[in-house]
């Protein structure tokens, strides 16, 4: 049984270059031996790009006010390997299969409500050992904005693909999509599960070669300037680091003097309840001794207290 096969891959700004040229069929030669140039005629395209991917990435970022803060780590743009076996296409023959990848197409254009306006190209390669196409889009997400509450739409490969499941997702809703418009396929497996050799994988996407041409024909070494600013920036970090914990530092003692202050205020709210509890005793004691001088002596409360007041005072002069 055959698989309705679905890859995707993320690209950075830096890797379009290669990735284009492999798509669109720009080298002079390819590392990959299965091309056979002189079926190159045959290659079409659902969706073409009348310039470079990350020309292409520009005007779609002007025209629709796309937000997105890109650096060399920032994923740009996702690509679709959509395939099945080639015994599947010569089973269905040519018609079939050019709706195979039209169907496919339609989906991606849905999927997530992604909008045909986001996908850059849609290249079916029929040069190769087995018909594929090479879906390349810019991975929009709609948003709700909570300072103007208005929609905005921004590239945000990590929130298109949230989720840990995002990929097997995928599988489901590409295998529904294809097998409810007739096509005889079974679920292609999740990554976890190698239904298909490595080589048998090379051969249907092609896609190592894809992979080796787009990173060894772009990816470049930084340039001196680069590397200063980037030692520049790292010593600019250690520094505030250092500064961050000497705060942290005197934030701790600030907190044991505080812990240190609560324990001795509790000790004086006992010491202080204490005494008050000491007071009242004496209190009552006094007031019982005159009660007692007045019955045994017959003498007034308050004049008794009076003299006694009076002797304190003189005391202390």
């Amino acid at each position: 049984m055959s698989y309705a096969i679905i890859r995707n891959a993320n690209y950075k700004k830096d890797n379009l270059a290669g990735l284009y040229k492999h798509n669109e069929r720009k080298n002079t030669n390819y590392s990959n031996k299965d091309i056979n140039k002189s079926k190159s005629n045959k290659n079409y395209s659902i969706k073409e790009c009348s310039t470079t991917y990350t020309k292409a990435i520009n005007q779609l970022m002007e025209k629709d006010n796309l937000k997105c803060r890109i650096t060399s780590y920032t994923n740009v743009a996702c690509e679709f390997i959509i395939t099945s076996d080639k015994d599947f296409f010569e089973s269905i023959g040519e018609e079939e299969t050019k709706r195979y990848f039209q169907v496919a197409y339609d989906f991606v254009a849905n999927y997530k409500n992604l909008g045909e306006n986001n996908i850059l190209s849609a290249k079916v390669h029929m040069d190769e050992s087995s018909p594929h196409m090479h879906l390349v889009f810019v991975p929009v997400v709609h948003k709700l904005d909570k300072n103007s509450g208005k929609t905005i739409s921004k590239i945000a490969c990590s929130e298109y693909w949230k989720g840990q499941d995002s990929y097997r997702k995928l599988q489901d809703a590409f295998y529904q999509f294809i097998i409810d418009r007739g096509f005889d396929l079974e679920r292609g497996k999740t990554s976890k599960v190698k239904h298909l050799s490595t080589e048998k994988l090379k051969q249907i996407t092609n896609y190592e070669n894809i992979k080796y041409e787009a990173t060894n024909e772009t990816i470049k070494p930084l340039e001196t300037q680069n590397k200063e600013l980037i030692l520049a920036q790292n010593r600019e970090l250690i520094k505030n680091t250092n500064k961050l914990k000497l705060q942290l530092s005197k934030a701790y003692k600030a907190i044991e003097t505080v812990e240190t202050l609560k324990r001795e205020n509790t000790n004086l709210k006992c010491e202080n309840e204490q005494l008050k509890k000491e007071n009242h005793t004496l209190k009552n004691y006094i007031e019982k001794t005159f009660e007692t001088f007045k019955i045994l002596f017959n003498f007034p409360v308050e004049v008794f207290k009076n003299s006694i007041n009076y002797l304190i005072q003189h005391l202390e002069k």
